[in-house]
């Protein structure tokens, strides 16, 4: 049986080795069905684009792209859902449905009908903003649905499948150096690759420190990753943080009773009295980012970083603190940092990773310059730029039907 790719993620930081397990999974789980598409492209009025996704409703990858739905160019380009993940009759869903010119569930059609569909829709450019994330359909693809097909966003690597023209990057998860390790040509947008919904509206009153359990006085290191990225050369660091950092304490999500045991437990073994993690419950989006207010810094994860976690720490105002992984999985959050001008926050090591946070927690007069120029950049830098955002993806997908157009094979290019 081939690893799942996504599970890969969290144990391996080689490129070289994660193209090979997409390749051995998806010869398993999706190999090529591709029927030659009939016709002869031609530049059309609009272009027809469609986002493939299980995740149009309250999800993470819906929160990030909501917003870039909403601005993409009617006169241009004709964009519509393929849904096949559950309807969960969500705020997000309704946003989601009035942003698409054409949303269509096909969560009850078998893979085959949902390639006629797309075909019918004669859809130009289909972007899959799944991989091989929960509930993912890659056979679908397997059956080249459309003439180009493009791996952006859900998936942070290689799908290692013949029949994915491109993947959507930056030159930061993906250095030029390292195209070799992604069957995809790669697409390197501006800034980060990472869309974001620059129409959030404005954090409500947070809780208070006592209303979640935390001391005021406390400094409080925050890590809200789920906790399947928490490996043990990370957890010893964040340890060793607490021990030297006088009444800190570790505030993380609370998402498994038996890896919350697991943790204190590891915790106590290490010298920290358990009462020193603190756990925060599941809350509707908007009242945990206005509770991130309550922290002083956020501790990322390693080799596999934080993503929507982080852009929704940064959204927040809470600096985000990254060690530059060796893989896509592992640079997101140094992306996020570069492009809203905090690339101070990009460690390279551990070590340099544990001593930066040191310095943080023991400096408040840094800790304050940090928030104050986040507050300052969050508006100004490219990272919640919504708009600016949707113009590179939209001169990315004009470029790859161009190509397709004009008879060339795809290749990597820069927007």
């Amino acid at each position: 049986m081939a690893v799942d790719p996504l599970t890969f993620f969290h144990a391996s930081s080689s490129p070289a080795h994660q193209l090979t397990c997409a390749r051995t999974y998806v010869a398993e789980v999706a190999p090529e069905r591709a029927a030659a598409i009939p016709g002869t492209p031609s530049p059309a009025s609009r272009l027809r684009v469609a986002y493939l996704s299980a995740d149009f409703r309250r999800h993470a990858t819906a929160h990030l792209t909501a917003g870039l739905f909403e601005e993409h160019d009617r006169a241009r380009f004709d964009v519509s859902a393929i849904s096949y993940g559950p309807d969960d009759r969500s705020e997000m869903r309704d946003r989601l449905k009035a942003a698409f010119e054409r949303f269509e569930d096909v969560s009850h059609l078998t893979d085959e009908d949902v390639v006629k569909l797309i075909r019918q829709l004669d859809i130009q450019v289909l972007v899959d903003l799944g991989g091989f994330t929960a509930f993912a359909r890659p056979k679908i693809l397997a059956r080249r649905a459309a003439p180009i097909q493009v791996n952006y966003l859900g998936f942070p690597g290689t799908m290692g499948a013949s029949y994915i023209d491109y993947v959507m990057a930056d030159r930061i998860v993906i250095p030029e150096g390292e195209q070799k390790y992604y069957a995809e040509k790669v697409i390197y947008l501006p800034d980060s690759y990472q869309a974001t919904d620059g129409r959030r509206p404005p954090l409500p009153n947070g809780p208070t420190r006592s209303d979640v359990g935390l001391a005021d006085d406390a400094f409080v290191y925050c890590a809200f990753n789920r906790t399947s990225k928490i490996t043990p050369p990370l957890f010893d660091a964040w340890m060793r943080l607490l021990t030297k950092t006088a009444g800190s304490v570790l505030w993380l999500l609370d998402g498994d009773p038996v890896a919350r045991e697991n943790l204190k437990r590891e915790a106590v073994a290490r010298g920290i009295a358990a009462e020193r993690i603190v756990f925060a419950p599941h809350v509707p989006t908007d009242e945990h980012l206005a509770r991130h207010q309550l922290a002083d810094l956020f501790l990322d994860t390693l080799p596999y970083n934080a993503h929507t976690t982080a852009s929704d720490a940064l959204w927040a105002g809470l600096p985000v603190l990254t060690c530059l992984g060796t893989a896509f999985a592992g640079r997101v959050a140094a992306s996020l940092l570069n492009a809203v001008g905090l690339p101070e926050l990009v460690t390279r090591s551990l070590d340099e990773y544990e001593s930066l946070a040191l310095r943080i927690a023991h400096d408040s007069e840094l800790r304050t310059a940090l928030k104050s120029k986040l507050a300052t950049h969050r508006s100004t830098w490219p990272l919640f730029d919504t708009v600016g955002m949707t113009r590179h993806v939209e001169k990315a997908l004009d470029e790859m039907w161009r190509r397709h157009c004009a008879g060339e094979a795809p290749a990597s290019f820069a927007v």
